[in-house]
């Protein structure tokens, strides 16, 4: 994405620029600066010249103008918008044969799990293996596989996977590297730029930040590829209505303020969680103990604002006495939230696979949101006292 300076000559916008500035081009006479939103399903032929326009479920300006600023901001050539970031993952799936294989992390999104069981059902091998792991994952990708599905962080329990070095040894076989990268979105993490071939986002989350609309991207850089998923998403119908991208786009502008907050935010309540007798493990990539610190540090510009740990006590009782954080699931919006990953985000997958993953019954995760810091200490401190002196009446 390029702009002039006074002389003619071209400049590259930095991140920031783009998030204001991306997609918002507009024909229209009255001047506006924000796009008109684009409401309709189907398009007059002869109005257009050439004619670009057909049907919704194939072209939408307003879903171009969102595409345009996703694109830009992983300087990428590419960008295909979806209805959720399952529709998303269901596409980035289609890519696979009947008879292939899938290596993916082993510790992704409950969704992420159902849409492998649907695709095992149709004869597509899936592996997991804990790809943050250099060993297994160089043994996950000693046979050939057609996709490797990473997740870094993963969600719940924040391993950190080095997408550079998975995405060497899986294109030494051919296969397409997808990175789930909802955890941070594209200020904090560009999987293209560490050898990624599709970087999935659920624009539900930190891209859009306010909890108000459903959505899901893929950005990438190979036409082939993109044609194969703009082609799945016209036959399966998983579009986003222009208002929703209207929504994700008009969020999207504040990225960065909102994250630097998070970020922030995450940094506090991490003191308090590590200085709390009623917790056990911490699992934040910003801090120095986690197995992924220095990874993180090298292909993540912040640790992120998503933290999970061990409560040694009742979770249910710990979540009914925040009074900032909402018992929800979902994660990176301006709210903060708590949530208890076996019971709620992960509750439909196999205990024995949660284990595995490192899901116990006693993990809490929690996505700070951009309120004051203080007064999220506050609540958070407030609430593990009450719960530990509960505890100690009981016993």
């Amino acid at each position: 994405m390029e702009r002039r300076d006074a002389n003619g000559r071209a400049r590259a916008m930095r991140f920031d620029t783009k998030l204001v500035h991306g997609g918002m081009r507009t024909d229209s006479a009255a001047g506006d600066l924000v796009p008109p939103i684009h409401l309709s399903v189907t398009y007059d032929r002869f109005a257009q010249d050439p004619a670009r326009y057909y049907y919704g479920r194939g072209e939408n300006p307003t879903r171009e103008n969102l595409e345009t600023c996703l694109a830009a901001l992983e300087d990428a050539r590419y960008a295909v918008a979806f209805s959720s970031g399952q529709a998303a993952g269901a596409a980035v799936l289609s890519l696979v044969p009947s008879g292939g294989r899938v290596v993916a992390s082993d510790d992704v999104y409950s969704g992420t799990h159902t849409l492998f069981d649907l695709f095992r059902a149709r004869g597509v091998r899936v592996d997991r293996a804990d790809l943050a792991d250099p060993v297994a994952a160089a043994r996950a990708l000693t046979e050939p596989a057609d996709l490797v599905w990473l997740e870094t962080p993963t969600n719940p329990v924040m391993k950190i996977a080095d997408i550079a070095a998975v995405s060497d040894a899986a294109h030494r076989h051919g296969a397409v590297v997808v990175v789930d990268g909802t955890f941070t979105g594209p200020a904090l993490q560009q999987p293209l730029a560490e050898g990624a071939d599709i970087s999935l986002h659920s624009t539900t989350k930190f891209i859009a930040g306010h909890s108000d609309v459903l959505g899901g991207a893929l950005v990438l850089d190979d036409p082939g590829l993109r044609e194969r998923l703009v082609g799945h998403r016209t036959a399966f119908g998983g579009v986003p209505g222009a208002f929703d991208c209207y929504l994700v786009h008009r969020g999207l502008k504040t990225l960065s303020l909102r994250v630097a907050r998070q970020v922030s935010n995450a940094r506090a309540v991490v003191d308090v969680l590590t200085a709390s007798p009623a917790v056990g493990a911490v699992h934040y990539p910003g801090l120095p103990e986690h197995p992924g610190f220095a990874l993180a540090a090298r292909q993540m510009s912040a640790p992120g604002s998503i933290v999970a740990f061990e409560y040694r006590g009742d979770v249910e009782a710990l979540m009914r006495r925040t009074g900032l954080f909402a018992a929800a699931v979902s994660l990176g919006g301006v709210r903060s939230l708590i949530e208890h990953p076996a019971s709620m985000s992960h509750w439909s997958v196999p205990r024995d696979v949660r284990l595995a993953a490192g899901v116990t019954d006693g993990l809490v995760r929690l996505s700070l949101g951009i309120e004051d810091p203080v007064d999220l200490v506050e609540d958070l401190t407030a609430a593990l006292a009450v719960a530990a002196r509960a505890e100690r009446s009981r016993g």
